[in-house]
């Protein structure tokens, strides 16, 4: 009996060691298809533009493999809490090959790219009023810069934003509604946020509402001041490069992406300190109840 229950826990061992491993590959797998997908999408790319790519996505692919290769996480928050990196992941590669397609349109025209490009312009334009993230964006191009490269950065930014707000009214919702993470068991605060140091001082619950406070205040304002920091920084940086379509596509992405993962960041830390403070309350409830019933006895 004992061996067949050691042959069975052996074969066990071997059918994690290998879903691990495929789940690890077919992660890296994605990654590195994610950053050659404007490569692959636009109609021309150049010879040092391609190695530069392939260089980037073999040690990203690696990064990833070793991350989640390993039992326990190093960098990637929240590895155990699905659909947290997963939603981050679909929101850039939807961000990405958007843009990608309505670049590849300006120069192989398909009805999907002028579908694409259509509905970006309209919501660039619906976005771009006084004060907002699209306009200042608009605003950072030079005076002289071509209408048609406006245009198209117009475009890409208010499909970019509008994909990170879906993004995030999909992971509020995943929040509030359904739960999350309690829904998914038992949250080990410590093993999904290999980043945070329960010993760094202080209480940790304090500290997780400040870094949720800080997240969700960076991810409101960054859309604004990244255009401003480009826009000071212009005797520095050009930004007519920006015409180069592989530059339009990650900007926009990163000035759409990064913002709104923080600010997704935020509100997953501030859930966790309220995880966090009701099962204190309860567990003082559950104490004021014990010592009235002893002294009661």
């Amino acid at each position: 009996m004992a061996r067949h229950r050691t042959a069975a826990d052996q074969f066990e061992g071997k059918r994690a060691v290998i879903s691990q491993l495929t789940s690890a590959l077919s992660r890296a797998l994605l990654v590195a298809l994610l950053i050659a997908t404007p490569s692959l999408l636009l109609p021309s790319t150049e010879a040092d533009t391609a190695q530069v790519v392939v260089v980037l996505a073999f040690l990203a692919s690696v990064m990833t493999f070793i991350e989640y290769y390993g039992r326990y996480p190093s960098i990637i928050e929240f590895r155990f809490a699905p659909p947290f990196n997963r939603l981050k992941f679909i929101g850039l590669a939807a961000t990405v090959i958007l843009l990608s397609l309505i670049c590849r349109g300006k120069t192989d025209p398909t009805g999907l790219t002028v579908l694409l490009t259509n509905l970006g312009t309209g919501l660039g334009e619906a976005i771009d009023f006084p004060y907002s993230p699209v306009r200042l964006v608009v605003l950072m191009m030079p005076a002289d810069a071509d209408l048609e490269l406006v245009s198209l950065v117009r475009t890409s930014a208010g499909i970019s934003y509008m994909v990170s707000l879906l993004m995030m009214f999909v992971f509020l919702t995943l929040v509030r509604i359904f739960g999350w993470p309690a829904r998914n068991g038992a949250f080990n605060v410590w093993v999904n946020l290999p980043l945070f140091d329960p010993t760094g001082g202080g209480d940790v619950l304090h500290r997780l509402k400040r870094d949720a406070g800080l997240n969700i205040v960076l991810g409101i304002l960054l859309p604004f001041l990244i255009p401003a920091a480009v826009k000071a920084a212009s005797t520095l940086i050009d930004p007519i490069s920006i015409a180069n379509p592989q530059t339009l596509i990650w900007t926009m992405t990163a000035w759409a992406f990064l913002p709104a993962s923080m600010l997704i960041r935020g509100i997953a830390m501030g859930r966790i300190a309220d995880m966090i403070e009701e099962k204190r309350r309860r567990a003082y409830a559950r104490a004021e109840a014990e010592a009235d019933g002893l002294q009661r006895a």
